[in-house]
């Protein structure tokens, strides 16, 4: 046997290195190499033959050959089958490296935006499309993050939809427009920050949790740390776009949140922590779980500057203020009694209180009265005491309901009784759409309503970069903030912007009669202009090798393919091209186009090459405040 396979099977005994498929993870094996880890070298040491290949004796002391074994799964790791054979003969290398051996790695680019199916229909739910995740290594991102031409911009009121004539602006040449973006999301919150960096007030997301079976399909499915990468683009550029007194909202079940919350501290940094909430998702068990029913998500909160934040406050509730009478005709107005003795004793504030017929009554053993004595007298001349009719028992402290007006702080538990739950969720989307609804876990409108009570006033700007049904955007326009909703799979058309003409057109879900919604508004709908992009959706749609060569043929003509890639021995190397798999000659397709140009770079706008219309360069202008 050789030694390679010795080593593999050897590897495989480990749970841990091996995919779901059954394939080795080469690169965690590697990473434990690098860092010597105790769990590897002591399954190396159990196999006598990679014992003897891979450790020194030194004085009766075994020492792991760290370098050898490295070089070793480097050189078998890439050369071991034909599709990587076939990327080392059309260049697909830096310096004699591939991109996954080079420590520089930066970004994790995720084709489709880590989404791997977006159809709507239960139909579409059933068919298996590939798409691919790329590494970028740092000296590969160039543009890519650059702001982004902007195409089919138009403004949708209650007339329809009509061309867009211009942003509207504050006086501190702000947009006020509320902007729906169809686009990758990471581009589009780079594009934003030329416009909205430090404006933003509220933003959540509902990321996907990287289970691998997320409801509509998103490709969560990649191994940890590359989620948490994935995560981390993100978050640091949303952390430029929040205000000082900003916060945001991550909502991550319990496969990812503990994870989670230690990026969300490095980036925010702890002492920006405000509460991580539970939120009772679920009305009920799911008995097909084997040990706990799982109904809760957990919503990090963050601020960007603690000390500039106000308070949180939540608006009583009708059950709540209904305790408040007025017995004694009180012309301050309505109050409710509140126990003037607390435990455990305080002894200074233990004494004797006189009731109106002469009685002296004491607080209960273990306790002592809430005020010293002198504010005790204070308050009876104030007539915040109330002694009950016969005057001869404890009296109690009159709290008005104006001295608790602006609310109560919120609890960091959240039932669904208060904020609805999934179910709601999906009633509301089926009530708008009619037929099931197409998203497994939406988000009720009531939840939406606290986040942005808690955090925001009228006109402040609410960004969620995980759009999915549009409920952040629908309830921010009912509750008059501004927003801003990215999104780039198709479903932003058929969902979210179709519910918003509803919004506009006054529909009576949701929040809608709690807040006296009455319809109106409008919403400005914009894209990112795409470029390589076009071919990467034409490649992953393809069926058949034939289509594939007919893009390549394209490709060789429009594209900006990546730098590289040696066009002519791709040419000569075609038939191993036709040799490879549809998965791996789709993947290649899309690995040798150049990230940097997916979409259209603003510095490109006016370049011949990417052929951008006179409408395209005159709404990207005015997004811009560009004069030239």
């Amino acid at each position: 046997m050789k030694l390679y396979e010795t080593l593999e099977n050897q590897l495989k005994n480990e749970p841990n290195f091996v995919t779901d498929d059954g394939e080795l993870k080469k690169w965690v094996v590697i990473h434990k190499a690098q860092n010597c880890d105790a769990e590897l070298i002591e399954l190396l040491l159990d196999n006598q033959e990679l014992k003897e290949k891979f450790f020194v004796d030194v004085k009766g002391t075994l020492v792991f050959n760290q370098n050898l074994f490295v070089q070793f799964m480097e050189q078998k790791n890439y050369l071991n089958d034909s599709y990587t054979r076939y990327k080392n003969k059309v260049g697909l290398t830096i310096d004699g490296k591939y991109l996954k051996q080079r420590n520089e790695v930066a970004l994790v680019w995720p084709f489709k935006d880590c989404i791997l199916e977006g159809g709507q229909s239960r139909e579409e739910d059933k068919r298996e499309e590939i798409f691919f995740n790329e590494i970028l290594a740092q000296d590969e991102i160039t543009q890519l993050l650059e702001p982004k031409v902007l195409t089919n911009a138009k403004r949708i009121d209650k007339d329809g939809e009509k061309t867009l004539d211009q942003f509207k602006r504050n006086e501190n040449g702000t947009i006020t427009d509320n902007l729906i973006i169809k686009g990758n999301n990471l581009l589009a919150l780079h594009t934003l920050k030329e416009e909205f960096a430090g404006k933003i007030k509220l933003i959540y997301i509902d990321p996907p949790y990287n289970t691998g079976k997320d409801g509509f399909n998103y490709n969560d499915s990649f191994n940890h740390s590359t989620w948490l990468t994935f995560m981390r683009n993100r978050l640091e550029i949303a952390k430029q776009l929040l205000k000082d007194d900003g916060v945001i909202f991550v909502e991550c079940d319990d496969n990812e949140q503990a994870y989670l919350k230690v990026l969300v501290d490095e980036i925010f940094k702890r002492e920006n922590f405000i509460s991580s909430i539970v939120w009772q998702r679920s009305y009920s068990p799911i008995n097909l779980k084997r040990h706990f029913s799982d109904n809760h998500d957990t919503i990090h909160c963050y601020t960007k500057k603690l000390e500039q934040l106000h308070n949180f406050t939540i608006p009583r509730d009708e059950k709540a203020t209904e305790r408040y009478k007025n017995p004694d005709n009180d012309p301050r107005g309505v109050w409710k009694s509140s126990d003037l003795s607390v435990g455990p004793a305080i002894e200074k504030n233990i004494y004797p209180i006189k009731t109106p017929n002469g009685n002296e009554v004491y607080p209960s053993k273990g306790r002592s009265w809430v005020f010293s004595r002198e504010r005790l007298e204070e308050l009876i001349r104030d007539n915040r005491i109330f002694f009950p009719e016969k005057g001869n028992s404890v009296p109690s402290f009159k709290r008005f309901l104006t001295d608790v007006k602006d609310g109560v702080v919120p609890m960091s538990l959240w039932t669904y009784q208060e904020v609805g739950h999934t179910q709601d969720a999906k009633r509301e989307i089926k009530d708008l759409f009619g037929g099931e609804a197409a998203f497994d876990s939406p988000k009720p409108e009531k939840l939406m309503q606290r986040f942005i009570e808690i955090a925001t006033n009228k006109r402040d700007i609410v960004l969620d970069y995980h759009l999915g049904s549009g409920t952040t955007a629908a309830v921010a326009h009912k509750m008059n903030r501004q927003y801003i909703g990215v999104e780039q799979m198709n479903y932003i058309e058929t969902v979210a912007v179709e519910r918003l003409k509803k919004v506009i057109a006054r529909e009576q879900g949701g929040i809608s009669k709690s807040v006296n919604w009455q319809g109106g508004g409008n919403f400005v709908y914009l894209e990112l202009k795409k470029y390589n992009q076009l071919f990467i959706e034409q490649i992953e749609a393809a069926k058949d090798t034939e289509t594939l060569l007919q893009i390549w043929e394209q490709m060789k003509a429009k594209s900006f393919l990546n730098y590289n890639v040696d066009l002519k021995k791709q040419e000569e190397h075609i038939e191993d091209f036709k040799a490879l798999s549809l998965k791996e000659q789709k993947q290649h397709l899309c690995e040798i186009l150049d990230k940097n140009q997916i979409y259209v770079n603003l510095s490109s706008l006016n370049d011949k090459d990417f052929a951008c219309s006179d409408e395209e360069k005159r709404v990207t202008k005015d997004f811009y405040q560009l004069k030239k």
